[in-house]
């Protein structure tokens, strides 16, 4: 598990400049600009349709912006392949769940380590020493990161049989085996009830205390402002505003965004 950022860690672990991506004559993102230092936890807001899920697959490399640059780590990542972002350090859950729903809980966690496994084809086809290391390390790790999330339930459950707030807890298990540096949660909260959404906001805070900095899209604006130092808001591709929970929310673009304008 990651216990502390890297020595050499820059000031900024991510820079989104002027990031745009265009569907047609649609703007899902437009002129997006901001960034993340280790550590820290950010939100992105907006109303359905503003953009957010749009933006995180443009910085994590599943779609290719139309203009502006992402740089993770003074490296230009912009329009890399997800694999390679994810062997970066940057790792992420989605708003639909993507687990492996045929497979069980602990193998789909391990599927989080794949890009750290170091041995080569014939290890694994001869069953070498070096392979049964690193199947044994890997089982152990993927059983640190299931219980470093708070999952109670049985490892060998098959996702598929889990209720809807287990298996966000096995997906962020999996993102965080990746060992990332950055973790993005595209609406970690959604589907949850209450006493899981308070479970959700200490998990987040634990994940930031490994040295992990986050930036989550989110709807339910008591987590937001519980839990960030920054928020982000987005609304028609734009972004609005960027600034502290307090500033943000006084914000008149952002009430108005939320609220609209009484008519006069």
């Amino acid at each position: 598990m990651t216990d502390a950022p890297y020595p050499t860690e820059p000031a900024v672990i991510l820079q989104v400049n002027d990031l745009a991506v265009f569907f047609g004559g649609v703007r899902a993102v437009d002129g997006l600009t901001f960034s993340v230092k280790p550590r820290e936890i950010i939100s992105v807001i907006g109303p359905n349709g503003a953009g957010k899920t749009s933006a995180f697959n443009c910085i994590t490399g599943f779609y290719r912006p139309s203009r502006g640059t992402v740089i993770f780590r003074h490296e230009n990542i912009t329009g890399m392949r997800p694999s390679k972002v994810a062997r970066r350090g940057m790792s992420r859950t989605f708003q639909n769940l993507r687990l492996f729903r045929d497979m069980s809980v602990l193998d789909n966690v391990r599927t989080g380590l794949h890009a750290r496994l170091a041995e080569s084809f014939i290890d694994t086809a001869l069953h070498t020493p070096r392979y049964r290391r690193a199947e044994r390390g890997s089982i152990d790790a993927a059983r640190g990161w299931l219980d470093f999330v708070g999952y109670a339930s049985s490892e060998e459950a098959f996702v598929a049989e889990l209720p809807y707030g287990e298996q966000r807890r096995v997906e962020i298990a999996r993102a965080l085996a990746a060992d990332p540096t950055l973790l993005l949660l595209d609406e970690p909260g959604a589907g949850l009830n209450r006493n899981e959404k308070q479970g959700l906001a200490e998990l987040i805070r634990g994940i930031q205390n490994l040295g992990i900095a986050i930036v989550l899209i989110e709807h339910d604006m008591g987590l937001v402002m519980d839990i960030s130092e920054r928020v982000v808001v987005m609304n028609y591709g734009k972004e609005i505003a960027d600034g502290t929970p307090a500033e943000v929310k006084a914000d008149p673009a952002v009430i108005e965004a939320y609220l609209g304008t009484e008519e006069t």
